[in-house]
């Protein structure tokens, strides 16, 4: 097989695409809107709603034992601690903006923020 080389006009259609990735990446992730309230569901029941406005912690119950502790601090959310084996959901990094979601699957347990502007179509209600 003949050694295939790139061309100028290559890297520039490249720089190209990947920059107007990057922007469209960036337009996504800043004009997103920024949420308002923290809901928390255990079980697919709502377990508890704050403002992201707050500061707590809140200790997420599950047949009467803590398995999450949940922190809204400075208009961000993070799950500080669990008690699943993986950790996953506290490895996961803060979430602000409205529609972001941590998920803990073992403890089934989900923490999301939800703005006052979401409009819900049909299909996803």
């Amino acid at each position: 097989m003949k050694n295939l080389k790139l061309k100028k006009g290559d890297i520039i259609i490249i720089c190209c695409v990947l920059c107007i990735a990057a922007l469209i990446f960036c337009g996504i992730y800043f004009l997103s809107p920024q949420g308002d309230t923290v809901r928390i569901e255990v079980d697919s029941k709502n377990a508890a709603t704050f403002s992201l406005d707050e500061n707590i912690t809140y200790s997420v119950k599950k047949d009467g034992k803590v398995t999450n502790v949940v922190e809204i601090k400075d208009k961000k959310v993070s799950v500080i601690s669990a008690d699943c084996p993986d950790k996953i959901c506290v490895k996961h990094r803060e979430i602000c903006k409205s529609g972001e979601s941590i998920i803990c699957l073992p403890n089934r347990v989900v923490v999301s923020i939800e703005g006052k502007n979401e409009e819900v179509d049909g299909v996803a209600r």
